[in-house]
């Protein structure tokens, strides 16, 4: 083979392994944010070569993953901390809004008839209230008709952000629940309660069992038709999930004007708030050790927000207020490569 060609050869091979090494996104965590990273991708994938995958596999298995650098983009449910960040040189942006919520699976009982408060929620779960009809609960619901039976408990065994959100919640609202269970992604549940993997593991179980309770994200209530719960809010009032009371949660807490996305918005104030409000984050490595990967992950996400925003709300999460996206694109400008150099790129 003559100098030419094989110098030919060896910069058409070199270009090859430079697109398809570029041309493929992986990420993975939570489950609960599942639907929206999957409709991203197909969409995204129709107007491109680069090819993504995502693996629900939960928040904390997410946030490992991508601190060890097995995968591109890490999703979870509940923010990393400034320190942890720093630590591990990585920055965050929310990608949308949901929350948690209790859902049930009681004969003849809608959606938003039964009412309960986060005290008798903590009680439910720590099985110190183990009967539909106990006084506490038909006290504030005098017009349900709730059978006697038993309260089947369902919850997640895999490390989640729904159930760091759902614990840091009570743990609020309940000291002997801060005191006996605190909050994490992993919570040791009482013998009784009935343990499944992922959120649509969740959903299958609650709709198998009569008399159960459990607590998933929103996204699943509307698509799997579940039966919610009302909660009291700490302004006093019932209210129902839904991307108002969701919306309500963010506007009272500084995500707008600080960008302090670390900041859980669980039991915020307001009338309409949704007590267990949540984010969704895109966790990425802030040095680039691969700068064409990292660019091709920055233009996806760019894309995301300015071309993608149609799809958060149709599935059932709420879209992030321009304001905040302003302040996600300068987060997502600071990744820099190993030299310390800021990375070429614009939004797409």
């Amino acid at each position: 083979m003559s100098p030419v060609k094989k110098f030919t050869l060896a910069v058409s091979l070199f270009f090859i392994h430079a697109i398809s090494h570029s041309a493929s996104i992986q990420g993975a965590g939570s489950s609960a944010a599942k639907p929206l990273y999957e409709k991203w991708a197909e969409s995204y994938q129709q107007n491109s070569s680069v090819d993504i995958s995502y693996q629900p596999i939960g928040s904390s298995a997410g946030i490992k993953k991508i601190k060890e650098q097995a995968v591109d983009f890490g999703a979870s449910d509940v923010a990393l901390t400034p320190q942890d960040l720093e630590a591990s040189h990585l920055i965050q942006f929310p990608s949308a809004i949901s929350g948690v919520v209790p859902v049930v699976n009681l004969n003849g009982v809608k959606s938003g008839e039964l009412k309960l408060t986060g005290e008798l929620l903590a009680a439910i779960f720590t099985r110190q209230i183990t009967r539909w009809n106990d006084p506490a609960i038909v006290a504030i619901n005098p017009a349900v008709n709730l059978p006697k039976s038993a309260i089947a408990v369902i919850a997640r065994v895999d490390g989640s952000g729904t159930t760091y959100n759902f614990s840091d919640y009570l743990s609020r609202v309940s000291l002997q629940w801060k005191d006996a269970y605190g909050v994490n992604f992993l919570v040791k549940w009482p013998a009784e309660v009935a343990l499944v993997k992922g959120s649509a593991g969740v959903v299958a179980a609650l709709k198998q069992t009569q008399n159960a309770i459990t607590y998933v994200d929103y996204n699943y209530v509307v698509q799997d038709k579940l039966t919610y719960v009302q909660l009291k809010n700490s302004a006093g009032a019932f209210v129902s999930p839904k991307a108002a009371s969701f919306e309500s949660a963010l506007n009272h807490s500084s995500w707008k004007t600080r960008a302090s996305f670390n900041e859980m918005l669980t039991d915020k104030s307001g009338m309409d708030s949704w007590p267990i409000t949540m984010g969704t984050f895109v966790i990425m490595p802030k040095v680039a050790t691969d700068v064409d990967k990292t660019i091709t992950v920055l233009k996806y996400f760019s894309w995301c927000f300015m071309q993608g925003d149609q799809y958060v709300n149709s599935l059932d999460f709420v879209r992030l207020p321009d304001v905040i996206q302003a302040k996600i694109f300068k987060q997502m400008t600071s990744v820099v490569d190993d030299k310390g150099h800021h990375l070429n790129w614009s939004p797409m």
